[in-house]
């Protein structure tokens, strides 16, 4: 009969004292705000891919910090930066996005909400990406001294088509021509596909896209991708030399990063870097970001704000020299 009290009184010691030595984490534990992870752009897409693997696996480097992703799609990105912007200086909070946002539309748009130099503070770089010139059965041509000697014997001919006014396709087909010393006529569409629909019609002798983009047409033989835009060939395209093998003394680079408030604490920001490093080196994200055409990457706050630096110099020229702005 003593028997079920005394087990009784045993089972709640033991539960009691589990609860006191388990408590001291769940309380540390409770302690570590959540990091929300921004991104600009709807679920599926690269930067939101990027955004997910990295919460999959940052909380192992974060001692076991909850890590979220937040979809704040809208103004090509803007509206998840302005977000990052308002979201308090304790630097739990960032954006994933694309490096438009933060070397391109500060020379595109009159007014921006937000100064990429004042307002962000960087964290990492995390994969590049590439920008291709794409051939079509207009043009014919084989490799860019091919495009160039043509567009010099025909000036009215040649033409290329982007995604739209404003993007980096619109301004690299104008930095191509300059280097190349032609005048390369855009024709802007609203969107990747139309473009390319209008390069298979015949419309356009060229269009700017990114590789990932033009790949399938490529490897189907209705068009043909004459140059990659960076400064080292695609993995996704080993044999497409880049323009600067080609003769132009140029390239464009693309990427995506992470970046915190200018708020936030010089030591959070270093503590995520570190955290980010050791992330984009695991296996399975660098296959799975490959397979996007993603190069993973990794960097230190001070990498990522040179790269900034000098393509946000890079592409002043060309958006100034085209006239073009954005309200």
């Amino acid at each position: 009969m003593r028997r079920r009290p005394l087990i009784t009184l045993l089972s709640t010691a033991a539960m009691a004292m589990g609860a006191l030595l388990a408590s001291p984490l769940a309380q540390a534990q409770s302690d570590k705000p959540t990091l929300r992870v921004l991104v600009g752009f709807p679920p599926g897409g690269s930067a939101d891919v990027i955004a997910r693997l990295l919460a999959e696996r940052l909380p192992a480097q974060l001692g076991g910090q909850a890590v979220v992703v937040e979809n704040r799609p809208g103004a090509a990105g803007r509206i998840a930066i302005d977000a990052l912007k308002n979201s308090g200086a304790d630097g739990h909070t960032v954006v994933v996005m694309p490096s438009g946002p933060v070397v391109l539309f500060p020379h595109v748009f009159k007014k921006l909400n937000y100064d990429p130099v004042k307002d962000l503070a960087a964290v990492s770089l995390l994969a590049n990406f590439q920008f291709c010139v794409v051939s079509g059965p207009k043009s014919g041509v084989k490799t860019v001294p091919e495009m160039v000697a043509k567009a010099k014997a025909d000036p009215l001919g040649a033409s290329y088509g982007s995604s739209g006014n404003g993007t980096v396709p619109h301004f690299l087909g104008l930095m191509i021509g300059e280097a190349a010393g032609f005048d390369f006529q855009h024709v802007p569409y609203q969107g990747g596909a139309p473009a390319m629909n209008a390069l298979l019609g015949g419309q356009i002798g060229y269009t700017m896209d990114v590789v990932t983009e033009a790949l399938e047409q490529h490897r189907a033989g209705k068009v043909r991708i004459i140059a990659v835009a960076g400064a080292h060939r695609s993995p996704l395209l080993p044999d497409v030399p880049t323009l600067r093998e080609q003769g132009l003394a140029m390239d464009a680079a693309a990427w995506f990063a992470m970046y915190a408030s200018s708020a936030a604490p010089a030591a959070t920001v270093q503590r995520l870097a570190s955290a980010v490093q050791v992330a984009m080196k695991d296996p399975a994200l660098v296959a799975r970001l490959g397979a996007r055409g993603l190069e993973p990457v990794g960097s230190t706050p001070a990498q990522l704000a040179s790269v900034q630096a000098a393509d946000l110099a890079k592409w002043a020229k060309p958006v100034k020299a085209s006239g073009f702005q954005a309200d």
